[in-house]
């Protein structure tokens, strides 16, 4: 009988993180940025239909990188705990928190287990305060960590070199023109440092807008706003002007 191949934990995890690794930088990368009024969620994607980043609940929105069809079912899995929490206790017992601690358990189960291959999946949870000190966004690989981020995080794709041009870049009290255009700007870069045009078209932008009066923050942006807030000098530009002009809906 011959002997089994053995393999080293330690060997073992390191392979499956690669795996996985190379299957989230195949994607397309996304940010999320904080902005005076809020957080944006900015993403290339040329598919109306596949969205990369979604509302969980009233003031909580979810990104995400990698294989379409394994954060979908993270996706349906973080709406459905929200609304049973939101239904059993209080709305405001809905926290980005929780739901990342959630996400955290089914990534890191998953990672863990031998039986099946780890999700290629890197996800954003992020939850719009009363004031920018207290917005929360936590980034989750694939191994089921959770990373607490403030002002701007990357993810997919070559995120790292996006990161680190808006770490020189962002501010907290940009508006949402100038948020956009930095957030284009650093996702039009290749990674030997030449720059492309990405048209509005292909671009995916959602906020979390803290000054919209209803419960849910959430809003899509596509169409003439968001030609108009690319092609716009910044100056007060929000959200929650001219909602009318986004023709796609703005809550899903």
């Amino acid at each position: 009988m011959s002997t089994p191949f053995y393999v080293s934990p330690q060997q073992q995890m390191a392979d499956r993180a690669e795996y996985a690794r190379k299957g989230i930088a195949r994607g397309r990368s996304l940010v999320v940025l904080q902005y005076a009024d809020g957080i944006v969620f900015v993403g290339e994607n040329p598919s109306r239909a596949l969205h990369k980043f979604s509302e969980i609940y009233d003031r909580i929105g979810f990104a995400a990188a990698g294989k379409y069809n394994e954060y979908e079912n993270l996706r349906i899995g973080g709406v459905r705990y929200a609304d049973l929490r939101g239904y059993t206790y209080d709305r405001d017992d809905v926290t980005a928190r929780g739901l990342a601690n959630v996400y955290a358990q089914t990534l890191g189960t998953i990672f863990s287990s031998v039986g099946e291959k780890p999700y290629e999946v890197e996800l954003v949870v992020a939850e719009v305060g009363e004031t920018t000190e207290q917005d929360q966004i936590y980034r989750l690989p694939h191994d089921g960590s959770i990373v607490d981020e403030h002002g701007s995080v990357a993810v997919g794709g070559n995120a790292e070199q996006i990161s680190s041009y808006l770490d020189q870049r962002h501010r907290d009290d940009m508006t949402l023109a100038e948020a956009l255009k930095l957030a284009v700007q650093s996702l039009s870069r290749d990674t030997n440092g030449s720059e492309r045009e990405i048209p509005a078209e292909r671009l995916e932008v959602a906020v979390l807008d803290r000054t919209r009066p209803q419960k849910r923050k959430f809003k899509r942006i596509s169409g003439r706003q968001l030609s108009r807030l690319l092609g716009s000098d910044g100056a007060g530009a929000s959200a929650s002007e001219s909602e009318s002009e986004s023709e796609s809906g703005d809550d899903e």
